[in-house]
């Protein structure tokens, strides 16, 4: 199996393109790098958690957080307590990645195993968001972006909450997408083994809404949920078969 993505964004629609950077150029099976903004934002978009890493005071750390897209810049909060934010927020240079696992690859060998996948990397320096008003929306766009027209029913923070919530915003300057789609690669001399391969998809699927007990018992679920579906563009990722 293969690992994430390293690459850049870039305005271009173009399916390779050039990186602006060499430290965010992919290297390894550099034909599944994708540098155009349509796709790295197509999955971050589908996405729903991201890891964040950075070399703390204690050495290197990587956590996962729920996060939201808002044009260029990606949203991140947390607890102003929580350490991997906290240093983040200094300014130190970060590292931001999301991967959507769509499928297992079977090959006819363990050593071709692999997994369908789309990621993204991004990389840089946030900045904290201290402005109430930014910090609203952002948090509105964190919350939309696990479910769409949430944050216009839910109640908006206090400003006690905001004081209790750190947001950072990153920019996606550095932001690239590996892929990886297709069937297995088996060798020649393997094709006739007697062992079944292909490709298991695998998606996310929503469950029917479970209502609070505290609920008013005459309260049906909002359309959002009832007919809640993630967006998907894997079908317009293309299909390199390695």
């Amino acid at each position: 199996m293969t690992g994430g993505a390293r690459g850049a964004g870039t305005a271009s629609d173009d399916r390779s393109g050039t990186p602006p950077t060499d430290r965010v150029r992919v290297r390894r099976l550099a034909e599944r790098g994708r540098y155009d903004r349509t796709t790295v934002e197509a999955i971050l978009d589908e996405g729903y958690v991201c890891h964040v890493g950075l070399a703390g005071d204690t050495g290197p750390i990587v956590i996962p957080t729920a996060y939201g897209r808002d044009g260029d810049e990606l949203y991140l909060h947390g607890a102003p307590a929580n350490a991997t934010l906290r240093g983040a927020s200094t300014g130190v240079e970060i590292c931001v990645t999301v991967t959507l696992v769509d499928g297992l690859v079977l090959a006819r060998s363990a050593f071709h195993h692999s997994i369908n996948y789309r990621s993204v990397v991004i990389v840089g320096r946030a900045a904290e968001v201290t402005g109430t008003e930014e910090k609203r929306r952002a948090l509105s766009v964190v919350v939309d972006h696990i479910v769409p027209g949430r944050s216009v029913d839910a109640r908006a923070p206090t400003d006690n909450e905001l004081r209790a919530t750190r947001v950072l915003r990153l920019p996606l300057d550095e932001a690239s997408a590996k892929i990886r789609t297709g069937g297995p690669k088996d060798d020649p001399e393997d094709m006739d083994l007697t062992v079944w391969a292909g490709v298991l998809p695998l998606r996310t699927a929503a469950g029917p809404p479970l209502a609070d007990t505290g609920r008013p018992a005459s309260m049906e679920a909002p359309d959002y949920l009832v007919d809640y579906i993630r967006p998907t563009h894997r079908s317009a990722m293309g299909d390199d078969g390695v």
